[in-house]
C-alpha cells in the first residue's frame, strides 16, 4: 500500500480521474445543470484537449530540467487524454444521437467542427493502440512517425473547440496560444531556446 502511494504514476492517474469523479458527483447529486449532455460533453472535450497540451508539454520540460524521467508520464497522459476523447464521442453518440448512424453521418458531413473533432478521435485510435513497449519496438523508426499525429491531432482538437465555439472565443483561443507555444518549442531555434534557458537555470541553482 505505502508502495502505491509512494508512486508518482500513481498519483497522477489519481488526478487525471478526478475530473470523471467530478462529473460522477455532479450526476449523483443533481449538479449537471440545466443540460446535462452539454455538460458531460463540453467537460469530457475540454479534459481530452488538456491532455493532450500536458502530454506535448513533457518534452519541452524534459529539455528545460534536464529530468529525463519525466518521459515515464508522458504515455499514461496521452493515454487519459484518449479515455476523455473516447468518453467524449460516446457522450455524442449514446446522449446526443442515440446510436442513430443516419445522424452521425450527417452532422459529420455537415457540421465542421464535427468533422474536425471526429477525424481527430479517429486519429487517436491508432497512437493508443500503439502506446505499449512492445508496440515500440515492434514498429521502430516507424513507430515515432506514427506519434507524430498527435501534433495534428491537438491542431485539430483546439480547431473543433474553435468552431465550437460561437460568441466567447477567449478559452480556444488560449488554448490555441498554449499549442503554438509547444509546437515552437519542438523547432530549432525553439530547442536553442529551451537548452539556453536550461543552462542559466543550471548556473543560478548553488551548487552544494
Amino acid at each position: 500500500m505505502w508502495a502505491v502511494l509512494r508512486n508518482p504514476k500513481a498519483w497522477l492517474a489519481l488526478l487525471c480521474l478526478l475530473p470523471l469523479l467530478r462529473l460522477i458527483v455532479l450526476g449523483a447529486t443533481d449538479g449537471l445543470g440545466a443540460n446535462p449532455i452539454e455538460f458531460i460533453t463540453r467537460s469530457t472535450g475540454t479534459w481530452t484537449l488538456t491532455g493532450l497540451l500536458l502530454t506535448l508539454s513533457v518534452t519541452p520540460l524534459r529539455r528545460l530540467s534536464g529530468r529525463a524521467d519525466l518521459l515515464r508520464y508522458r504515455r499514461m497522459l496521452g493515454l487519459f487524454s484518449f479515455f476523455y476523447a473516447g468518453l467524449h464521442f460516446v457522450t455524442y453518440v449514446w446522449l446526443d444521437q442515440f446510436f442513430d448512424p443516419a445522424a452521425i453521418a450527417k452532422d459529420i458531413v455537415k457540421r465542421p467542427f464535427i468533422t474536425v473533432g471526429f477525424t481527430a478521435f479517429v486519429l487517436l485510435i491508432p497512437l493508443a493502440a500503439t502506446s505499449t513497449h512492445a508496440m515500440m519496438r515492434r514498429l521502430g523508426r516507424r513507430w515515432q512517425q506514427l506519434h507524430r499525429l498527435v501534433y495534428l491531432i491537438a491542431l485539430l482538437g483546439v480547431t473543433h473547440y474553435l468552431w465550437l465555439v460561437k460568441k466567447d472565443l477567449t478559452v480556444p483561443l488560449i488554448y490555441g496560444g498554449v499549442l503554438a507555444l509547444l509546437l515552437a518549442t519542438r523547432l530549432p531555434w525553439g530547442v536553442n531556446a529551451l537548452k539556453a534557458a536550461r543552462t542559466v537555470r543550471a548556473g543560478l541553482i548553488p551548487r552544494e
